[in-house]
C-alpha cells in the first residue's frame, strides 16, 4: 500500500490538473494506493470537485478539518489517517512534480532509503519569494545542526517505520522538515528544479513564511538565545572601551560635555534589551503552546475508508 497526502485550500482552479497528473503517476508504480487530500479550510469548490473525482476512483480520500489550521497541522493530519507501508507528502499547488514520485519510491524499494527528499537545485520563474527562500535555506542550513536539510521542503516520501518515528514527537509548533531529519534513518535526495505555481495565487503570505522560518529557528537551533549572549557581550565590551576612553578624557582634560553620547548608549542599551525581550518571549510563547496541550487539528468529514 502506498499513501500519499496532499493538503490543499482553495486550489479549485488546479484540482483537475492535480488529479489527473497525480493519479496518473502514482499508477505507475503502485497497484494499490490512496492519495489522502485534506481539506484544510476551504471555501471554494475544491472539495466539490475532490467528490467528483471520488466518484469515480475510490483511492481517493478527504479528510475535512474544522477550520483552516495550516499548512503543516494539515500535513500532520494526513499522516496519522494514512496506512501504508510507503508514504509520500507532496503540496497542492503543483511546484513538486507528481511524476518525481516513482524515484522516490523506486530509492525506497530498491536502495534501501528509508526517507527520500526533494532536493531542488534550482526554481523557474524567479521571484522575490526565490530569495527569502534561499536566503532561509542557507541560515537554517548552518544553526541548525540537522543533515539532510539542505534546499528541502515538505515534498518527500518515507517508510512506515520513519513515519512512525515521525509521529512520536507531539510538539505542537511543527516544521516537517526538521522533524523528518531529526528522526534520522537512512536518508537520501531526489534532485529537481521547481516549478511555477500551475494557477492562482500562492496561499502563504510573506507573513505566513516569515512565522514558519521563525518556528524552524526557534524549534532546531539555540541561534536566537546566543544571539542575546553575543549582543549582550559586544555591547558590555563596548561600554567597557568607552568607559575607559571617558575616564582617560577627563584625567587629561579633553572630557566634552554633551547630550548626544549619552542618548546614544541609552538607545543603544534599551534596543539589545528589547531584542532579549522579544527572544525570551518567543521561548515563553512557546513553552505555553505545548503546556496547554491542544490538538493540533480538529476533523469536521472524512470522505473515504476510516483507517
Amino acid at each position: 500500500m502506498f499513501s500519499l497526502v496532499i493538503p490543499v485550500y482553495n486550489e479549485a482552479q488546479l484540482i483537475d490538473d492535480l488529479v489527473r497528473r497525480t493519479v496518473s503517476a502514482v499508477e505507475k508504480f503502485a497497484n494499490e494506493y490512496e492519495l489522502i487530500f485534506v481539506d484544510d479550510g476551504c471555501t471554494d469548490e475544491t472539495v466539490a470537485s475532490l467528490l467528483k473525482y471520488r466518484l469515480h476512483n475510490k483511492n481517493i480520500k478527504i479528510i475535512s478539518l474544522s477550520k483552516n489550521f495550516g499548512h503543516q497541522a494539515a500535513f500532520t493530519a494526513g499522516l496519522e489517517h494514512s496506512k501504508g507501508e510507503v508514504i509520500a507528502m507532496m503540496d497542492g499547488d503543483l511546484q513538486d512534480p507528481p511524476e518525481l514520485l516513482a524515484e522516490m519510491y523506486r530509492k525506497i524499494c530498491e536502495e534501501g532509503y528509508d526517507i527520500v527528499s526533494g532536493k531542488r537545485t534550482g526554481r523557474k520563474g524567479k521571484n522575490h519569494r526565490s530569495f527569502y527562500t534561499y536566503f532561509f535555506h542557507l541560515l537554517f542550513r548552518n544553526i541548525a545542526g540537522l543533515e539532510n536539510m539542505e534546499n528541502s521542503g515538505n515534498f518527500s516520501m518515507m517508510t512506515y517505520e520513519a513515519l512512525q518515528a515521525l509521529l512520536s514527537m507531539k510538539e505542537k509548533v511543527r516544521y516537517m522538515p526538521g522533524l523528518r531529519s531529526f528522526i534520522g534513518f537512512n536518508q537520501g535526495t531526489v534532485e529537481y528544479i521547481r516549478e511555477d505555481r500551475a494557477q492562482g495565487e500562492p496561499k502563504m503570505s510573506l507573513s505566513g513564511l516569515f512565522a514558519l522560518a521563525t518556528d524552524a529557528i526557534f524549534s532546531f537551533s539555540r541561534f536566537p538565545i546566543r544571539l542575546c549572549l553575543w549582543l549582550g557581550s559586544i555591547g558590555t565590551l563596548v561600554f567597557f572601551l568607552a568607559g575607559i576612553y571617558v575616564i582617560v578624557d577627563k584625567i587629561l582634560g579633553f572630557a566634552v560635555l554633551g547630550w548626544s553620547s549619552t542618548l546614544l548608549s541609552l538607545y543603544f542599551l534599551g534596543s539589545i534589551q528589547l531584542i532579549f525581550l522579544g527572544i525570551v518571549g518567543e521561548y515563553v510563547f512557546r513553552i505555553y503552546k505545548e503546556s496547554q496541550n491542544r490538538p493540533i487539528y480538529f476533523i469536521k468529514k472524512i470522505h473515504g475508508e476510516k483507517p
